[in-house]
């Protein structure tokens, strides 16, 4: 059986049961609209099993309560998915949405009504909580399922492109291309060649929206105002030199001048940042000399693959 969604519930308060209104919207780096569980944390979006609810139900009786969906203060129940097993920082998909889990459970300091009433709660053991990295609509019956995506940002640092007075070809062909390695655009920016700018616009997509690969072009070059290597290694933690190396190495069989790019590559959290030169024919082959390996680098860094030097056989 396909998993699915089986309620979709919501409150005002805090600490109380939640409704099953059947439908809501989602706001991205928010939650669920009109909910008291919304805002810019890391439990936006909260879900428990059918299954969950199920083990309840015996104890509720003697109880004299009859537990429903909502009832555990979850947004969304869910059915044929054994969500408390799933990893911190999987990705799930339901309606036009797409989530990460960023909790297991939690610690009930202030019980919630259930927990009063019954004397015990499903939720802190098999609850999980979620952000949310695409809002959309989900409502019960909506499919749900483990997605094995990247979450793609791209920043394009143009002066004149910020003002409107250059298009931005060079975003456009990192959309045409990362759908290669199941990468799916969540963010976009066209912001101007300021360093404090792209540094701000980094930590933001990073840590608030949940991009898993971000992607920069332009401002790698030689010209006063490139400044996106520097932005970037002001907000990274380890360096990666490897990939632009590479891009180094291969492009200069193109051009001599690809040996002139400044561009880095570093990890932010469990992020991957690559700077990619400005024209769009320079980024797309710079893209396809690290594009193999970008899928295997972002298990490694999430911790949902296993590290493995063979090119081959790796499992």
């Amino acid at each position: 059986m396909s998993a699915k969604i089986a309620a979709v519930c919501i409150s005002k308060e805090k600490g109380v049961r939640k409704e099953n209104i059947g439908e809501a919207k989602l706001r991205a780096n928010w939650g669920m609209e009109g909910d008291a569980h919304a805002g810019k944390w890391h439990r936006q979006i909260s879900l428990l099993s059918v299954d969950s609810i199920e083990k309840m139900k015996e104890i509720g009786r003697k109880k004299g309560l009859d537990l429903v969906p909502g009832d555990f203060a979850e947004n969304l129940t869910t059915e044929g998915l054994e969500l408390f097993k799933l990893p911190v920082g999987t990705y799930l998909k339901t309606g036009e949405t797409l989530l990460e889990v960023t909790q297991i459970g939690k610690s009930c300091h202030h019980h919630c009504e259930i927990f009063k009433q019954v004397g015990q709660c499903v939720m802190p053991k098999e609850g999980i909580f979620t952000r949310v990295l695409v809002g959309g609509r989900v409502k019960a019956e909506d499919g749900i399922e483990v997605w094995h995506g990247i979450p793609v940002g791209i920043i394009t640092a143009s002066d004149k492109g910020a003002i409107g007075e250059r298009e931005d070809t060079s975003a456009k062909e990192i959309e045409k291309i990362v759908p290669n390695i199941n990468g799916q655009v969540i963010d976009y920016r066209i912001l101007p060649d300021d360093q404090d700018v792209l540094v701000e616009a980094i930590i933001e997509m990073v840590d608030q929206l949940g991009v898993g690969l971000l992607l920069t072009t332009g401002g790698t070059g030689f010209s006063p105002r490139d400044v996106t290597p520097e932005a970037t290694l002001r907000v990274i933690e380890r360096a990666v030199p490897g990939l632009p190396e590479a891009m180094r190495r291969e492009s200069a069989a193109i051009s001599p001048r690809a040996m002139l790019s400044r561009a880095v590559a570093g990890i932010r959290g469990k992020c991957l940042i690559v700077n990619l030169p400005g024209s769009p024919k320079a980024v797309r082959e710079c893209l396809e000399i690290i594009l193999p390996v970008l899928p295997h680098a972002l298990e490694i860094l999430r911790g949902v693959g296993g590290e493995c030097g063979a090119e081959k056989g790796c499992k």
